[in-house]
């Protein structure tokens, strides 16, 4: 959970980076599924990716869950919110996963159980989107900084994430920023590197 105020970075231009509220939802669900489109599928077993905003959305106003606001900080400057990372310690995967397989079930009569993508020891960076009229800014940089911070203020001793192993552009960008490929991992459907740096 983001709530101490050292994880709010400000700089110049009025831009800063934050920890979202619940009243962010309706902003940050589309950024969300910039990312994890495919996931969502797999998890609601819905086709259409819009059909399942509303079920993250919900999520995203309530504590406790991966897709929580708890775990989100968000990019925030005069045009808006720019971006988002949602990151926890992957220690927690199952406790904070539960809720999201049991609402999905509840709302769509679907349960879909997929592998783990973390564990104990590290702080995980589920998900980094960035829009489209704010890339090339180096805000996923700086999200993705701002979120190990707070992995280390937490005592936790890796910050990681999954890359696509068909996705070298954005595994060249986590390479330059301290992770390195530690194993390849099946995940929903696909293959993804799992990259770690140490904090």
């Amino acid at each position: 959970m983001f709530s101490n105020s050292k994880f709010i970075f400000w700089g110049i231009f009025e831009t800063m980076i934050r920890p979202a509220v619940p009243g962010d939802a309706a902003a940050s669900i589309p950024l969300l599924f910039l990312a994890m489109r495919e996931v969502a599928v797999k998890l609601t077993g819905l086709d259409n990716p819009r059909l399942s905003m509303p079920i993250f959305e919900a999520l995203f106003r309530r504590p406790g869950n991966q897709y929580s606001y708890e775990n989100t900080l968000l990019y925030e400057d005069a045009e808006g919110i720019g971006g988002l990372i949602i990151a926890y310690d992957g220690g927690r995967l199952d406790e904070l996963r539960k809720p999201v397989l049991d609402f999905i079930e509840q709302s769509l009569s679907y349960r879909f159980q997929p592998e783990d993508e973390t564990g104990p020891g590290e702080y995980y960076l589920d998900s980094i989107a960035v829009s489209p009229a704010s890339q090339g800014k180096g805000i996923g940089k700086q999200l993705i900084l701002a979120a190990a911070e707070r992995g280390k203020q937490l005592g936790l001793d890796f910050a990681g994430l999954l890359v696509s192993t068909e996705n070298p552009g954005a595994q060249r960008l986590y390479e330059r920023l301290g992770f390195g490929v530690v194993k390849t991992v099946p995940f929903s459907g696909g293959f993804y590197y799992h990259l770690q740096k140490v904090l």
